[in-house]
């Protein structure tokens, strides 16, 4: 191989220390930025082909060896729709090629990115600081569950979420066995009792259901409040719901006479004067001895209008054992369960990714509503994709096709750093410049022994 031969080995050598002085310092010129992956260098020896006795150590040559299988830290951030990967796979993106009509125009090739810092521009796009789109699945608003496998760009509409009605409220509690109503006494049987022949009309089924004018002070006094809640109409429009329950019949008057109750709403005051009118729902509520419901009620339906307001075929549903007469000496209705399922015209007012992977947006009316979800794409052979600008990443033959549902999992209000470590590249820095150096010493020795042989001839 001789002295030229020794001389274009270093030549290699020079090269190969350059290349990875190279990656060097582009790791810790990336040592802040957001997801990047180091490239660490790989020699491979060439050796010349000759006998066995006659080989030589060779020449080098350098590779990049990415390292996008190494994690790095997850940091915590106060924006809501930061996240980071805790494990396997990448986020989806889409790089935007131009804009149409204000709204931009994607090129239709999945790119593939650790930077999980998105933000929501003014188009409604969640675009990471390196100005690519986040992909994720769609989901079913009534179901909750995803609805297609192929992941499309995120967008989040500004639009108002639609008023939903009132069709159910649940209504479970307790009626004290002898409610301490205003006019109840111990000593006096039927005190605690509402007798509704005594009004001007009577408030059941088969009367007009209402207790108005001069009969309402006395419902009053007879009665016990029996909770409230905000219901909706079809518009959005809130229906003030005010319960009140009143014992009609006690099985201590004997002669066969059950525990039997009624339920009110208050209803419009509008139409009746200064004091507000009270509507009976139309069902006898018995009891047996042992406190339960006897025959079962477990759900009622009935039409409310207050003030106006309607709302009609309205489920109060108890359910199995919700309402029960057991013996309290607050003489009260303990609420167990009141709650509603409508719910007002809402703005949005913000939005986050959940630890689950879940876009959520948040409405002034206080729903939140899932929209997507964030798709991750895991690949056989992480490392032989091609890096991009940005820190993104493009699926090639070596590294296989994209895999969705990868195994990792999702970090909300986070942010993955880069997985550079400067102490590690520092160190690598001054392995390089001293090979580096000497290999400029093989040059140098290389030159003083051809100069020898040339000054054999003088």
């Amino acid at each position: 191989m001789g002295i030229y031969g020794a001389l274009a080995t270093a030549i290699t050598g020079l090269r190969a220390q350059s290349f990875s002085l190279e990656h060097i310092s582009g790791n810790i010129a990336n040592a802040q930025t957001t997801g990047y992956k180091r490239t660490e260098t790989n020699f491979v020896d060439l050796i010349p082909d000759a006998p066995p006795t006659r080989q030589t150590a060779g020449a080098v040559v350098a590779f990049s060896r990415a390292t996008n299988e190494v994690q790095g830290d997850i940091q915590t951030s106060d924006n809501e729709t930061f996240m980071a990967i805790n494990g396997e796979g990448y986020f989806v993106v889409s790089q935007k090629v131009g804009q149409s009509d204000g709204q931009p125009v994607f090129d239709g090739t999945d790119l593939y990115t650790r930077r999980g810092d998105f933000q929501l521009d003014k188009n409604g796009y969640l675009v990471n600081g390196a100005g690519y789109f986040l992909q994720g699945l769609a989901i079913d608003n009534s179901t909750g569950n995803i609805a297609g496998s192929t992941p499309s760009v995120i967008r989040v509409s500004n639009d108002f979420l639609p008023a939903k009605p009132t069709t159910e409220v649940t209504y479970r509690a307790n009626l004290a066995r002898f409610p301490l109503t205003a006019t109840a006494d111990s000593s006096v049987p039927g005190s605690e009792l509402l007798n509704l022949t005594a009004f001007s009309n009577d408030p059941r089924a088969s009367g007009d259901g209402f207790v108005r004018g001069d009969d309402v002070t006395d419902f009053l006094e007879h009665s016990v409040a029996g909770g409230a809640i905000t219901a909706f109409d079809a518009s959005g429009a809130p229906v003030n719901l005010q319960l009140r329950w009143a014992k009609i019949e006690s099985a201590t008057s004997g002669g066969g006479a059950q525990d039997v109750w009624n339920l009110f709403y208050m209803t419009s005051t509008t139409a009746t004067g200064a004091t507000p009118a009270w509507q009976n729902v139309g069902t006898d509520y018995t009891f047996g001895g042992n406190g339960q419901l006897n025959p079962p009620i477990t759900d009622i339906t009935i039409d409310v209008d207050v003030d106006g307001v309607t709302i009609d075929d309205l489920i109060i549903r108890h359910g199995t054992d919700g309402l029960t007469q057991f013996a309290d000496a607050d003489g009260t209705v303990q609420l167990t369960d009141l709650a509603q399922n409508g719910y007002s015209a809402g703005e949005l007012v913000g939005i986050a990714i959940s630890d689950s992977g879940r876009v959520t947006t948040t409405y002034s009316n206080g729903q939140i509503q899932e929209i997507a979800a964030v798709a991750l794409a895991g690949f056989n052979a992480d490392n032989a994709l091609r890096k991009l600008d940005g820190g993104v990443f493009q699926a090639t033959n070596e590294s296989g096709q994209p895999i969705i549902g990868a195994t990792g999992s999702i970090i909300g209000s986070s942010l993955e750093a880069s997985n550079v470590d400067i102490a590690d590249e520092f160190t690598k820095l001054i392995v390089t410049q001293q090979a580096y150096a000497a290999a400029t010493r093989i040059v140098s020795t290389s030159d003083e022994m051809l100069q020898e042989a040339l000054n054999m001839i003088r």
